[in-house]
């Protein structure tokens, strides 16, 4: 490409050395802190255990039915001994952690510092503080081993379509994905097949991603169902895998 014309300053062209040698250092602390972030977060999960990761809406109120599908969810999973991963905020965060935290395994949050919206819910057991959304997926992603995804604006969808795009391009294994709210997911799923998969744009066996349940003792069902066919430990290839996320 011809940058005639195009102002293009790279670092070292700067003639303030001085100001050259600031953002260098910047840039080279803040990698140490995403180095940070992701030392301590593997110290703080590795030995969770099995864990279910939840996401959905922080703007859900504990009179909304899907928090308090949520909280049934979390409680029944936490008895059957999942560890619960939530975003740690409010809405359904703070249900997933509540039912976690009611119940007999660990109810964990991963915290994520934000200008609004984003305030660190009481109900965790083990919570961490990320500054660094990818930082933070990863984690999400690392340790779970089966997902539920309840109704949620575009950071919800966002999870949905990462981890979706991780399992269909075997980033990670292929594990339980779980939508919770019909009248919710249910456009969004046939526009997905009519618009996507009709379109040649996935394949068609992508559509077996993602199941849609409501019904909390079926959602639970749903993930034992899965795990009596399937080995939890992931494999050394797909342990290999994921060290590449």
């Amino acid at each position: 490409m011809n940058d005639t014309g195009k102002r293009i300053l790279k670092l070292r062209q700067i003639t303030d050395k001085d100001k050259a040698t600031a953002l260098k250092a910047r840039e080279s602390w803040h990698m140490f802190t995403i180095m940070a972030e992701f030392i301590e977060s593997t110290e703080r999960l590795s030995a969770i255990g099995p864990a279910v990761t939840i996401f959905g809406s922080a703007r859900l109120k504990p009179e909304n039915p899907y928090y308090q599908t949520c909280v049934d969810v979390a409680k029944r999973l936490s008895d059957e001994g999942f560890a619960v991963i939530s975003g740690g905020g409010p809405g359904i965060m703070e249900a997933a952690n509540k039912g976690a935290f009611e119940g007999q395994s660990a109810s964990v949050g991963l915290n994520i510092e934000l200008p609004h919206e984003q305030k660190t819910n009481p109900w965790q057991n083990v919570s961490l503080n990320f500054r660094h959304f990818f930082a933070r997926k990863v984690s999400f992603v690392k340790y779970a081993d089966a997902y539920i995804i309840f109704p949620g604006g575009f950071g919800t969808l966002d999870e949905l379509m990462e981890v979706l795009t991780l399992m269909q391009t075997g980033k990670t294994k292929r594990i339980p994905v779980i939508l919770v709210g019909k009248n919710f997911w249910q456009g969004f799923l046939d526009w997905i097949k009519q618009q996507l998969a009709n379109e040649g744009l996935i394949e068609e066996k992508d559509l077996n991603l993602v199941q849609l349940i409501d019904e909390p003792a079926n959602i639970v069902d749903a993930i034992f169902a899965y795990y009596e066919a399937h080995d939890i430990e992931p494999s050394d290839e797909e342990r290999q895998r994921m060290l590449y996320l």
